[in-house]
């Protein structure tokens, strides 16, 4: 009977369906098909349980944070200072790059919204000075996903909700990690640079640094109010990013003066984004207390147990398992699916659940330049007209990079969690 369930997925996913209205959708069949239909009757309990949790009202108000900065001509600022610093070494505008995704990583917590910024801007100009132009699309898509990672992370909210773990302590472990995998890309673009002879800015082009940090500097203090507020005691995550949302509104005005319409259109734009989010955290809700009913939790930890698989085998597996995840599924669709399932088992192991966020959240960010549905390959290719197959190749080395870097991430838990307990968060 349950086998009817999946069916019906199928036909709704090929439908066309939305994502969570499919899971919702199936899993309510599900019940029925379980014989555990008197239990519908404590859903909406269990849901609005889910969705009512306080950490979760941080997660909009960072939405409208970055729609006011993406509206507020931020980009160019942080792409002169970018090129002030780095600009002159051999492959300069790659690592330009890579660090005005560091900074904008501080601002929007969004790899799309770094990549379909970045692809207006970098990747014609790095095309004019000669770069291949699959290269400065491969570069861009790669460098979007640090937004995912270092704070103000959307997806770190969404996991903080769902497992119950403190989203500050997931703000802060999400730093280093972060600067990792920069740090790896500008050595990835340094070899490439040294490789094929990339071009450097010549001496007047870069913007003088002096001029271009006092631009910059609005932009830039942004992250410096959200992550200082909290690692010293002075804000919860939620009201940071009130702060967030007013300092996002007075730099914007700075640069580029919003006018009513813009202020309108991120408000729009950030309940439709919060809406699609709440959505999905219902849908998995169900999902969840019907798993719960079938002891789905508790089966896969006897599975592993049969299989013999210890914490570090299983800590494999399940990375294995949430790659995959992230080329097909988006990343709080494959969150709300999988967390619930298998992070209880990994905790139970012994994981730490706040280096288990993070290397979840990685692990899925990197399927968002990978192949067949990665989300920010998409964008790149569809701002800037690149064949996405062929950018795809290109940016394999990246992506062979990040996964490097997952792998030190899941063998070195204290590169997550030193600086929050040096901070006495966790």
């Amino acid at each position: 009977m349950i086998g009817v369930v999946w069916v019906a997925a199928g036909l709704f996913l090929a439908s066309g369906l939305a994502v969570a209205y499919v899971i919702g959708g199936a899993a309510v069949l599900g019940f029925f098909a379980t014989d555990n239909a008197r239990y519908l009757a404590i859903l909406p309990q269990k849901v609005f349980s889910q969705i009512s949790v306080f950490s979760l009202m941080s997660m909009p108000l960072f939405i409208l944070a970055g729609e006011l900065m993406n509206r507020g001509g931020v980009t160019k600022a942080l792409i002169d200072f970018s090129m002030s610093l780095v600009g002159r070494l051999r492959g300069g505008l790659g690592h330009v790059n890579i660090m005005t995704s560091v900074f904008f990583a501080g601002i929007s917590g969004s790899a799309i919204a770094d990549s379909a910024a970045l692809s207006n801007t970098l990747v014609p100009e790095m095309e004019r000075r000669g770069y291949s132009k699959y290269y400065a699309g491969a570069i861009t898509a790669a460098s979007s996903i640090i937004g995912p990672i270092v704070p103000p992370s959307i997806i770190l909210i969404f996991y903080g909700a769902i497992m119950q773990t403190s989203v500050a302590a997931l703000f802060i472990a999400g730093i280093v990690p972060g600067l990792i995998l920069a740090s790896a890309l500008f050595a990835l673009n340094a070899w490439f640079a040294i490789r094929d002879d990339h071009p450097r800015l010549e001496k007047g082009e870069a913007p003088p640094i002096g001029r271009s940090f006092v631009t910059a500097l609005p932009a830039m203090a942004l992250p410096v109010i959200i992550v200082g507020g909290i690692v010293l005691g002075w804000t919860t995550p939620t009201e940071a990013a009130v702060v967030a949302v007013v300092a996002a509104f007075l730099a914007g005005y700075a640069y580029a003066g919003f006018t009513l319409g813009d202020l309108s259109e991120s408000v729009k734009r950030t309940a439709v984004l919060t809406g699609s989010i709440f959505v999905i955290l219902c849908a998995a809700a169900t999902l969840g207390h019907l798993a719960a009913l079938e002891r789905v939790p508790q089966l896969i930890a006897s599975t592993i147990q049969d299989l013999g698989l210890g914490p570090v085998e299983y800590m494999i597996a399940m990375n294995v398992l949430f790659i995959i995840a992230g080329m097909v599924f988006d990343i709080p669709v494959a969150l709300a699916l999988l967390v619930p399932l298998l992070a209880p088992v990994a905790i139970a192991n012994g994981a730490d659940p706040v280096h288990l966020g993070i290397v979840i959240c990685f692990n899925l960010s990197i399927g968002l330049v990978s192949p067949p549905m990665g989300g920010c390959l998409l964008v790149v290719s569809t701002v800037t007209g690149l064949d996405y197959w062929k950018l795809a190749r290109h940016v394999m080395p990246f992506v062979i990079a990040q996964i490097a870097v997952l792998a030190l991430l899941v063998a070195v838990p204290d590169l997550s969690l030193w600086l929050p307990r040096l901070f006495g968060i966790w």
